[in-house]
């Protein structure tokens, strides 16, 4: 990729078409357990380069406000959340969630600037431990397209938050990059010759392959698209590989596979340009399984006040102390010497600079799913510069809840493609397979 085309697959700030292909989608603003108390502290929340206020009023509405007080411009940050309004500390202004002005106390009785002025107040949806917002034009709010851990059985979904210090393309690419696994967290993920698929541990989550050059397929979808990592596996290879597909659901969300236990998304979200966060949810529909928050927290090494800082969630193991790196570690054979999955991650995607350089990449075949990402994310971005819709907002918009991935043993000859794909995304496929065939059939 050339610098200009990295630029409009990567930034996201302003009038970026990346950031405005983004805004016509709902994006996370925060988790549901950092504003749960009502009258609580106010949360600051900066996405797509734009920095807002998030707070749960007395009565348990969540609002989303412009972060700077529209009279004198100071942060509404730091205001009294009380008796259903957010009142600025500098005036006395209040906002209530919707942002309109419910006080003004620096101003005297009878003024009638009440009803002119109001600030800025973003639409807010509470779904599936999370807090969502819409940035786009408040004229034209799309239905909210329920991810697919809110299928998850009651008290199922577990949330990892943590702070990455570059762009939010090389760390989604980093979460849809199936091969890296076998190599950097291959400590974390082991071969084992007694089970048949992904198996959680307290610990560890064993495979059935040790096979580190899978073979990438990849089919395109309204989505974005899945791909399957097809693996050698340590029993009977000559009748069955390994596969395990994941999913990019555009424009940040990853769907990577399951293990016995939880199923895995992850979002992607941009702070802005230069900084990303990364949430990594543990679900599962079964009440009798799934991961609890602590542990899940524990396992990734993203315990809140011990790996990652309370309100930032930056890393106590960062670039700057070298991730406290454990070399006596490796040597006693941990593959990286450092803690946790998201922090083995975090290495590789902040040393790549904020904003890395693709133009010096040499992409290889296992880089499938890294290709299709920048190409379609890439045209995405120019056809939203050119008036038109957002990818996976036109047409048939499939819900994101039927979507998930899959992994687990295919006997050679089988299509992989058939594997966990819900009737909904089935008809759109037979559809198009109907358009195509008609659109080359000779004219009679």
């Amino acid at each position: 990729m050339t610098p200009e085309q990295n630029d409009l697959l990567c930034r996201v700030e302003g009038d970026a078409p990346m950031g405005t292909l983004m805004r016509q989608h709902w994006i996370p603003a925060c988790m549901i357990e950092e504003v749960a108390e009502p009258d609580g502290t106010p949360l600051r929340v900066r996405l797509l380069g734009e920095n807002m206020v998030v707070f749960r009023d007395s009565e348990g509405k969540v609002g989303a406000l412009d972060e700077l007080c529209p009279h004198r411009r100071a942060s509404l940050v730091f205001g009294r959340n009380e008796e259903c309004g957010l009142r600025c500390l500098y005036h006395g202004w209040k906002f209530d969630v919707n942002g309109n002005v419910v006080d003004m106390s620096s101003e005297p009785d009878g003024s009638h600037m009440h009803s002119k002025m109001k600030t800025r107040a973003f639409p807010v949806i509470e779904n599936s431990g999370f807090v969502w917002v819409w940035m786009g034009d408040p004229d034209n709010v799309a239905e909210f397209n329920a991810p697919n851990w809110s299928t998850a059985a009651e008290g199922k979904i577990s949330i990892m938050k943590i702070h990455g210090a570059c762009n939010w393309a090389q760390i989604l690419e980093g979460a849809i990059d199936s091969s890296h696994s076998s190599s950097l967290h291959s400590s974390n993920m082991p071969a084992a010759t007694d089970v048949s698929g992904s198996t959680a541990t307290e610990t560890a989550w064993l495979r059935p392959s040790a096979d580190k050059s899978p073979r990438i397929e990849v089919e395109k979808t309204p989505f974005g698209f899945r791909y399957a990592a097809i693996r050698k596996p340590l029993v009977d290879a000559d009748k069955q590989d390994y596969v395990r597909t994941t999913l990019f659901i555009a424009p940040f969300t990853a769907v990577i596979p399951s293990n016995d236990q939880y199923h895995l998304s992850q979002l992607l979200i941009p702070v802005d340009d230069e900084n990303t966060y990364f949430y990594w949810i543990a679900w599962s529909e079964d009440p009798e399984k799934g991961i609890t928050q602590d542990a899940w927290r524990k396992f990734c090494g993203a315990e809140v006040g011990k790996d990652v800082e309370p309100v930032t969630y930056k890393k106590v193991r960062n670039y700057e102390n070298g991730y406290l790196q454990d070399r006596a570690a490796m040597k006693a054979g941990d593959f990286t010497g450092i803690y946790g999955i998201p922090c083995q991650d975090m290495a590789m995607w902040e040393s790549m600079g904020k904003i890395a350089d693709r133009s010096e990449d040499n992409l290889g075949t296992s880089d499938k799913a890294i290709f299709t990402f920048r190409t379609q994310m890439y045209r995405a971005a120019q056809a939203v510069a050119k008036g038109e819709p957002a990818i996976g907002t036109a047409g048939d918009v499939l819900p994101q809840s039927k979507l998930i991935s899959f992994q687990g043993m295919v006997p050679k000859g089988e299509d992989w493609k058939e594997r966990n794909i819900s009737a909904e995304e089935q008809a759109l496929r037979d559809s198009a397979s109907a358009s195509k065939t008609a659109a080359t059939e000779p004219a009679e």
